[in-house]
């Protein structure tokens, strides 16, 4: 399997105050896990975090199971299980990304659903497998929780995981050659927006930064510029942390 190294930060809520992250990271023997649960704006629904959780152990369950099968399939019947279980229907659950790496002997594969990113780096460049609908919809649509909540899991929207086993389907996927691929980072947009929002560094320097000074680097890189910027005058934002997960992976230094 590649050498993994993971950092993983809290942030603050909507409120301000700290709180536990809602980021989940999973390690398996041929995967690595990502999840980021969405804040909750409801009191009477679970956090994110408990719904991130929930969804990843029952994806890896699957994953361990039945290692043959497809990854959507099993995003699938984890969202169902969790929905099944809790009596969650489409509007009236907590919601969560997923990203998922997995490997073979021959392949290196990911999935991606919602806001965060994989970026696998081959001896080709690198390529970012990213879901970018709900940052792709109009200003306006993205104005309120109501607005964005009409959209969610549905065409012309945006889909995330939530109580829709459908949503699953509408995965990015993308697949290489195992003995093509040298590294990649799986990151929540805590970390993702010290390249997409604040432009701290490209894709490129970020594995350069995580593979001699390892993840945490790339975090306190974020957090640094974010403590320049407490009010929010510069990069506008509803948080003025949002919790931070990062995996890396180095397939040229098998563990």
């Amino acid at each position: 399997m590649p050498q993994i190294t993971v950092a993983e930060a809290a942030g603050v809520g909507l409120d301000g105050r700290e709180r536990p992250t809602e980021d989940v990271v999973m390690v398996l023997p041929d995967a690595v896990v990502v999840l980021d649960g969405a804040t909750a704006t409801r009191d009477d629904l679970p956090s994110g975090g408990a719904y991130a959780i929930e969804l990843g152990a029952q994806l890896v369950a699957r994953l361990t199971a039945a290692p043959e099968l497809p990854l959507v399939k099993h995003l699938a019947g984890a969202i169902r299980a969790v929905a099944r279980g809790n009596g969650y229907t489409p509007g009236n659950s907590p919601s969560s990304t997923v990203a998922v790496v997995r490997w073979t002997d021959d392949e290196v594969e990911a999935l991606v659903l919602a806001d965060t990113p994989v970026v696998v780096f081959t001896d080709d460049g690198y390529e970012v497998v990213e879901d970018t609908r709900l940052a792709d919809l109009p200003r306006e649509a993205r104005a309120t929780t109501a607005s964005v909540d009409r959209l969610r899991n549905r065409d012309g929207g945006f889909w995330v995981a939530e109580a829709l086993p459908s949503a699953a389907a509408q995965a990015v996927h993308r697949t290489w050659r195992r003995d093509r691929v040298l590294a990649a980072l799986i990151a929540t947009d805590g970390v993702t927006c010290g390249v997409d929002r604040y432009g701290l560094f490209d894709w490129a320097t970020a594995r350069v930064m995580a593979s001699e000074h390892g993840p945490q680097v790339l975090l306190d890189a974020v957090r640094a510029a974010e403590r320049g910027d407490r009010d929010g005058v510069r990069w506008p934002r509803r948080k003025a942390h949002d919790d931070q997960a990062l995996a890396y992976l180095d397939f040229t230094d098998p563990a």
